[in-house]
């Protein structure tokens, strides 16, 4: 990295629900702010649940959320990274997003060292104890086993069962969740415990939807970046400080916390 600036983090888009409308009022509002930060924009860094649904087929992709990847292709072909992180909502990839658009795709966690901090990264599902029944349908809806039995249904069958589940889903409905559960919280006793083995200075999360800054007592941070469905959150490090923000069709906000007092 020879450019000075900042890396951003952002996740929990959700593109696809509730309808078209919002979903497209949604995505016009994430490629404004992309316009917005570009011009100090080293590296993005986007943390899962960019897509509602998504399934590569070996020769079909899903439609819709061209506007995105396009900017997302043209962020990457003036040189800036972009790392892609499988959410639980989008996780079926096979090299599409690295081909045509030049994303970088993660399929688990990763430690990384940006600006002089230790920097863990992941989306965030099943981390933490607990939800062993969750656990069980994330390992299998991974498995190559499962993969292959979807690519046997027709596109129009596959896509049709999948926008019939997220119709059903909680975001779908626009439904809130703004309970903080404390201690109890699954990512803040998986990020404690982790710290233990291997210290790190910022843990980053999405999933969670809830935008949260939380200080362990040695000083690192937990933060998760919250959605673009109700709060229009993200983080941005620059020189060695991470900022959770909130994204204005105005101007861009200044720090925000709403679950840390």
């Amino acid at each position: 990295m020879t450019k000075e600036g900042s890396i951003f983090f952002a996740s929990d888009f959700h593109l696809g629900v509730p309808n078209y409308e919002k979903s497209r009022e949604r995505e016009d509002r994430i490629i404004n702010w992309l316009n917005s930060v570009e011009d100090r924009m080293t590296e993005l860094f986007l943390v899962g649940d960019v897509f509602d649904f998504w399934f590569e087929y070996k020769h079909v992709a899903p439609r819709g959320h061209v506007r995105l990847l396009g900017k997302l292709a043209e962020l990457s072909d003036k040189g800036i990274p972009i790392h892609f992180f499988k959410g639980n909502h989008d996780m079926w990839t096979f090299g599409y997003l690295e081909q045509e658009i030049g994303l970088k795709v993660y399929d688990g966690d990763i430690q990384i060292e940006r600006q002089g901090k230790k920097i863990y990264i992941g989306h965030g599902d099943g981390n933490g104890p607990g939800d062993r029944a969750y656990k069980f349908m994330k390992a299998f809806f991974r498995s190559s086993f499962c993969q292959w039995l979807f690519a046997r249904l027709h596109p129009n069958l596959g896509m049709g069962i999948a926008n019939y589940w997220s119709k059903k889903s909680r975001l779908a409905n626009m439904e809130k969740d703004e309970t903080y559960y404390g201690e109890k919280e699954a990512l803040w006793q998986f990020v404690q415990e982790e710290q233990q083995k291997s210290a790190q200075d910022y843990y980053i999360f999405g999933h969670r939807h809830l935008p949260l800054d939380l200080k362990l007592e040695d000083g690192a941070r937990y933060v998760n970046l919250g959605d673009w469905v109700f709060y229009n959150t993200y983080g941005e490090l620059r020189n060695g400080q991470l900022e959770l923000k909130e994204f204005t069709e105005t101007a861009e906000a200044s720090s925000t916390n709403p679950s840390n007092d």
